[in-house]
C-alpha cells in the first residue's frame, strides 16, 4: 500500500501526497523541534520540507520510505536555517558595532556614517542599506536589486569592512 501511494504521489496525485504528509508530519515536526530554536520555527521548516518534498517527489526512489526522504530534506532546511540565524546575528553585531550609541546616535555619528556611506559605490551602498540597516536577507536584497547573490554577499562584506575602516571601529 505504501509503495503504491509513493508511486501515485510520484505520478502527481495530490491526494496520495496528502496521505503521506498526514502519516509523517508529526515525526518530521518532532525531529525539527529538537533542532530548531523554537517550535514555530520548527513548524515553518516542516512545512517548507513538505513543500520541497512535493516539488521533488520524482526523486523519491522505490524502497526508500517517505519519512526518510522528507527528514533528509528537513535536515537540510534546518542546517540552512541555522546558518541564516548565525548570519543575522553576525550582521546585527556588525551593525551595532558601527553605532556608538545604539539607541540615540549623536548628530556627529549620524553625519560621519552618512559621509562614510556616500563614499561607497551606489550598488554597495544599496546592499548595505538593505542588508545591514533594513535587515533584509542576502537573497531578498539580490531579488530587490537584481544582482547575483554572490555580488550581494561580496558587497555586504566589503561595504561593512570599508565603513568600519572609515569610522575607525573594529569590524
Amino acid at each position: 500500500m505504501t509503495q503504491r501511494r509513493h508511486a501515485q504521489a510520484r505520478n502527481g496525485s495530490e491526494a496520495a501526497f496528502a496521505v503521506l504528509v498526514s502519516e509523517h508530519q508529526q515525526a518530521v515536526r518532532l525531529f525539527l523541534r529538537r533542532l530548531a530554536a523554537n517550535p514555530a520555527d520548527a513548524d515553518d521548516l516542516a512545512q517548507e520540507a513538505f513543500v520541497t518534498a512535493w516539488e521533488h517527489i520524482d526523486r523519491l526512489k522505490p524502497g526508500v520510505s517517505f519519512r526518510t526522504f522528507v527528514c533528509g530534506i528537513a535536515w537540510k532546511k534546518a542546517q540552512n536555517d541555522r546558518r541564516r540565524v548565525r548570519r543575522a546575528q553576525s550582521r546585527d553585531g556588525a551593525w551595532l558595532s558601527l553605532r556608538r550609541d545604539a539607541e540615540t546616535p549623536t548628530h556627529e555619528t549620524r553625519i560621519s556614517l552618512e559621509k562614510a556611506m556616500q563614499s561607497l559605490p551606489l550598488d554597495m551602498r544599496a546592499v548595505i542599506s538593505l542588508c545591514v540597516a533594513e535587515d533584509y536577507s542576502h537573497v531578498e536584497a539580490a531579488r530587490i536589486l537584481g544582482l547575483p547573490l554572490g555580488t550581494i554577499k561580496s558587497h555586504s562584506q566589503r561595504g561593512r569592512a570599508r565603513l568600519c575602516e572609515l569610522l575607525g571601529v573594529e569590524p
